[in-house]
């Protein structure tokens, strides 16, 4: 059975922008949160005075890892900007992509890492001013996005092209990198000395710190005031690992590649990956959203065009028969006529029979219709052996042509059942031509046996068994399938139907075979409790 799709509402959203935090998020933010104020005060206490020594690969491989990290963050908030045309996503979206830029001129001009003094003729004080202006940066940029959230909704949205503007954006950050770069190299014999000499720091860079620390409060303060996204929870914690690694950088140890020093780049590090990765188990997630609806919709491609196979090829296999009454009693009636003097009450009988046929040919088509409906169907209390007889009566032909005895004796102790009467004698129809053609194939004696008996209370079963070639093993247990067939020129829905409308009235349909010794089909129905005993 193929599961029901799941209903997603229209205005359900999908992105960090939009969605709410549920309880695992906000646990998960908090025990992050906390996990980083834990390391804060190791780090803070136990390395504060411990100096390490200079590992020369440690600063290109954190910017590296910085600019990498900030950069992707970038290009896929980028991404959910030209989604939802916010001008909130452009602003925190070129935050990141100003962040990762200003590595760039923060390792050329990092003394000691290219040449002693730095490339791009940067002097003493140029990589740190460098690295206030990054640090000061970024919590503009998320004031900014905090302050357009909440702006009229006419303007939280973009209007213009979004190509035109992300290349703007891209465009912009990159020439206010390069200013400034070229202003702090050009102007680092007027800047206010941080730095004594290229590790130690001087109290004024205390101060400066403050200031960054109490900026990025700020930021963190208007996040939390108006938080309402998962994108807005995570830069809250971001802003706190910002502020957290400042104050390492500055305070406990007053020196470049101090334990702390090291220990303030590492969260760096992580503050550079929270919402990258955020965001790429937001794209996992959508992914496997995605996944899931495109199987659905290929399961329910498939399930409606197996029902249309199953609507059509259930027509074919069931008016086939009453055609082939209909045939047979106008080639009779037209022999009849041919003859030299025209017996008219033998083709008064054959038109009669094709009344009969066309008749039954539109109750099977009016019942398959009603087979493939959702609604309920009309039942009503039926004599079992009644139905046995009219099924008879349909395939009589068939029986002689094949030379098919019958043995079928009516059971006057049983009692009557509840079903719908055309239903139930073209399963009966269905299971006594199937018998009819697995006879036909066999030499030797040719004999059908339909019996009805209590199966237990509350039902009744039939029984059709035939002597005919039997069920090979592994068809017993596939012969109900759809499609699935034992005959050259069957279609294999017939067995499937027949299950189908059992199965409807409350019933099972099952088959017992022996390889060459025949088979038998039984089928139990309901009693009908309304009837007298």
């Amino acid at each position: 059975m193929m599961k029901p799709a799941v209903i997603v509402p229209e205005d359900q959203p999908f992105t960090l922008a939009s969605l709410s935090p549920g309880r695992p998020q906000r646990r998960l933010a908090l025990a992050v949160a906390l996990a980083f104020l834990g390391a804060l005060f190791i780090s803070a206490g136990t390395l504060s005075n411990i100096q390490l020594g200079r590992v020369d690969a440690f600063v290109p491989a954190y910017g590296t890892a910085i600019f990498v990290n900030d950069l992707i963050t970038a290009v896929l908030l980028f991404n959910q900007f030209a989604i939802l045309r916010s001008r909130a996503l452009l602003a925190i979206s070129s935050g990141y992509l100003f962040t990762a830029l200003m590595v760039i001129p923060w390792m050329l001009t990092f003394p000691g890492l290219f040449t002693p003094g730095g490339l791009l003729g940067a002097g003493l004080q140029s990589t740190h001013w460098l690295y206030v202006l990054q640090y000061a940066g970024f919590p503009t940029f998320v004031i900014a996005y905090v302050l357009l959230k909440d702006a009229d909704p006419p303007k939280q949205l973009w209007d213009g092209s979004v190509g035109t503007t992300i290349l703007s954006s891209v465009a912009i950050s990159a020439a206010v990198v390069c200013a400034v770069t070229v202003l702090v190299i050009a102007a680092d014999a007027y800047l206010p000395r941080v730095l004594i000499d290229p590790v130690h720091f001087s109290t004024l860079w205390l101060y400066l710190a403050s200031c960054l620390i109490l900026w990025n409060a700020l930021a963190l303060l208007l996040l939390w005031i108006r938080q309402r996204s998962v994108l807005d929870l995570w830069l809250m914690v971001v802003v706190c690992a910002y502020a957290i690694e400042i104050y390492l950088v500055s305070f406990p140890g007053l020196a470049r590649f101090s334990a702390s020093w090291y220990a303030g780049r590492v969260f760096g590090f992580v503050s550079s990956i929270l919402v990258l990765f955020v965001l790429l188990h937001e794209i996992t997630t959508l992914y496997a959203q995605l996944f899931r609806a495109v199987l659905a919709q290929r399961r329910e491609r498939e399930a409606r065009l197996m029902t249309g196979d199953a609507v059509s090829a259930s027509i074919a296999h069931e008016v086939k028969q009453p055609l082939g009454a209909i045939i047979a009693s106008a080639n009779a009636g037209l022999n009849w006529l041919d003859r030299v003097e025209p017996d008219l009450d033998r083709v008064r009988d054959a038109l009669r029979l094709v009344v009969t046929a066309g008749h039954r040919a539109d109750a099977v088509i009016e019942n398959i219709r009603a087979h493939f409906k959702m609604g309920a169907r009309t039942r009503t209390s039926l004599d079992i052996d009644d139905v046995i007889q009219e099924a008879l009566a349909v395939v009589r032909d068939k029986l002689q042509t094949h030379r098919v005895a019958v043995q079928a004796n009516p059971n006057e102790q049983l009692p009557r059942i509840r079903g719908e009467q055309i239903q139930l004698q073209q399963v009966l129809v269905n299971l006594i031509t199937n018998a009819i053609d697995s006879m036909a194939t066999k030499n030797g004696e040719r004999v059908l046996s339909i019996r009805s008996e209590v199966h237990h209370s509350g039902f009744v079963m039939v029984s059709v068994e035939d002597t005919g070639k039997g069920l090979e093993a592994g068809a017993v247990d596939r012969i109900f399938n759809p499609m699935f067939t034992t005959k050259t020129h069957g279609m294999g829905m017939g067995l499937s139907i027949c299950r189908s409308i059992i199965e409807a009235h409350e019933g099972r349909l099952w088959v017992t075979a022996d390889k060459g010794r025949g088979a038998t089909f039984h089928f139990t129905v309901p009693v009908d409790q309304g009837s007298p005993p």
